[in-house]
């Protein structure tokens, strides 16, 4: 294996990761805040997001990858894909 294949790979598989994150968080927003036509780029305040399940959200989150996320970071990136990107670059999971 080359150094440009090892590179595909490990760019691959963060790839992967970041669409399992996005994927998950739809399903956790979707399911928190009772909205089925919600997706990766749905706003949490439009889509009627507010204290309560951005605490919601940051618990599930919790249980599903193991990470502690603070309810700050819902607010600050208000959909799926943006909480991915952060989850996925800021937290260890465990």
């Amino acid at each position: 294996m080359t150094a440009t294949d090892h590179a595909d790979t490990d760019t691959s598989t963060a790839t992967a990761d970041a669409t399992a994150t996005v994927d998950l968080l739809v399903a956790v927003y979707r399911e928190t805040l009772g909205t089925a036509g919600l997706d990766r780029d749905s706003d949490f305040y439009e889509v009627g997001g507010d204290s309560l399940t951005a605490f919601q959200i940051t618990g599930r989150i919790q249980e599903a990858l193991g990470v502690e996320v603070p309810v700050s970071l819902v607010f600050a990136y208000p959909t799926p894909a943006d909480l991915a990107s952060v989850v996925d670059s800021d937290f260890v999971r465990v």
